[in-house]
């Protein structure tokens, strides 16, 4: 039996209790994918980070309660903090090597971490009728990216307003749906809804910023923008757009600390 040190943090947090809250799991020995699956299933939070020291560096790997990411901001954004703040408290910045994404780094900005992702790129599509029928109302612009749907909406209250159909929109071919719109407070707002992926909606979406910055960055002519997103325990984040990178910065606050027995 393993016993693997598991951290609880919220990430793009304003306060506690708010943020998204991800798992951040520390090998010290090899552990099959089969049973970080098992693992992140038994979690049951959004997402649950693995992460693993070897030949010097950070390997990351990410994990909702059904299926293994791609990529993972407010997990990243989580395991950096166990890093620099637990781990490795001497040093200002993490490199962590992911499986599809590459090198990601993340490095100390004030009492903020900051991110270092790639930018996703955009094209406008028509809305699938599946969406609309399981949101019941129309955006104003339907956006493909990476793997997300991009909605545009008028105000900050439309986003509010949704109630999604979650069992049908887990239907659609993609991983998920941004629903966004101007902030009153700050430059933009959204939601994120993947119940296709195991989270109806996810508290606070940091691969999504991916996404809404360089949208936004390009209609409103700026680079640095901030963002809350409005989920019930909801979130906050400033985001930068350098040239093809994004930089996401956040609060992070750890909330338990422990083992797992497997």
């Amino acid at each position: 039996m393993k016993e693997i040190p598991i951290y609880q943090v919220d990430a793009f947090t304003h306060g506690p209790f708010t943020g998204n809250p991800a798992a951040v799991c520390v090998l010290t020995e090899p552990v099959t994918a089969d049973t970080m699956q098992k693992i992140a299933m038994e979690n049951n939070l959004s997402e649950t980070a693995f992460i693993t020291r070897e030949n010097g560096e950070w390997l990351i790997r990410w994990f909702t309660p059904e299926t293994e990411v791609d990529l993972c901001g407010h997990a990243t954004l989580a395991s950096a903090s166990v890093v620099l703040n637990i781990l490795a408290p001497q040093s200002n910045e993490v490199i962590f090597r992911s499986r599809v994404m590459g090198h990601l780094t993340v490095r100390r900005r004030g009492d903020m971490l900051e991110l270092d992702f790639p930018s996703d790129t955009l094209h406008e599509c028509e809305l699938p009728p599946i969406i609309a029928e399981s949101l019941g109302t129309e955006p104003t612009e339907c956006h493909m990216g990476r793997s997300d749907y991009l909605l545009l909406y008028g105000t900050e209250e439309d986003i509010l307003a949704l109630k999604p159909d979650f069992r049908m929109l887990a239907g659609i071919e993609s991983r998920g749906v941004i629903a966004t719109a101007p902030g009153k407070d700050v430059d933009f707002v959204s939601r994120f809804f993947c119940p296709g992926a195991g989270i109806d909606e996810d508290p606070v979406t940091g691969s999504a910023h991916t996404t809404l910055t360089p949208f936004w960055s390009e209609r409103l002519k700026k680079n640095h923008l901030t963002a809350s997103q409005l989920s019930s325990r909801g979130g906050y984040l400033e985001c930068s757009l350098r040239g093809n990178r994004t930089l996401i910065s956040g609060r992070a606050l750890l909330y338990l600390k422990g083992e797992i027995y497997a």
